[in-house]
């Protein structure tokens, strides 16, 4: 394998260490995989979004659109894989929470069928604390632009 390859292959995250590095599970689980990790600086996440997402029942019967403050959940929980992979957090006894969340805009419906690239950037980091700027595309069309903060926080082990 060259050394490209292997760089390259080095910047994905697959969904076992998706699991591994967030808590959420089904049916609140909102990446599937992400790409063009860079530590403390970038990731981009994917989310295929499929009409048997819980959410489109009644979201909007007859038009299933994906709701807004989901596209926004989904940049988050890419934000964490970021976070988590950047700062090694041992996920025993440590979660990362949503601190704020500004700016958001909806720009374009996410369907049925639709693939949510999720493209967040670190605006600011200090120690636990990081500060993002996300973009949700499906193609070359945003359908959500947000600034978020989050932290690492402890939570004590797992019962």
């Amino acid at each position: 394998m060259s050394q490209t390859t292997e760089q390259a292959a080095s910047t994905d995250i697959d969904i076992a260490e998706i699991l591994a590095r967030i808590p959420h599970r089904y049916p609140f689980l909102l990446v599937d995989r992400a790409e063009d990790y860079n530590a403390h600086k970038s990731i981009v996440g994917i989310k295929c979004v499929t009409v048997n997402e819980p959410f489109f029942q009644g979201h909007f019967p007859g038009n299933p659109v994906m709701p807004g403050v989901l596209i926004i959940e989904a940049l988050a929980q890419t934000g964490a894989v970021l976070m988590s992979k950047s700062l090694e957090v041992d996920t025993e006894g440590k979660t990362i929470f949503f601190m704020s969340v500004d700016n958001a805009r909806f720009r374009t419906p996410v369907r049925p069928g639709d693939v949510l690239h999720m493209e967040v950037e670190v605006l600011r980091a200090r120690s636990s604390i990081f500060k993002f700027k996300g973009v949700a595309k499906v193609g070359d069309k945003v359908a959500a632009e947000v600034e978020f903060a989050a932290m690492v926080v402890e939570t004590g082990p797992k019962a």
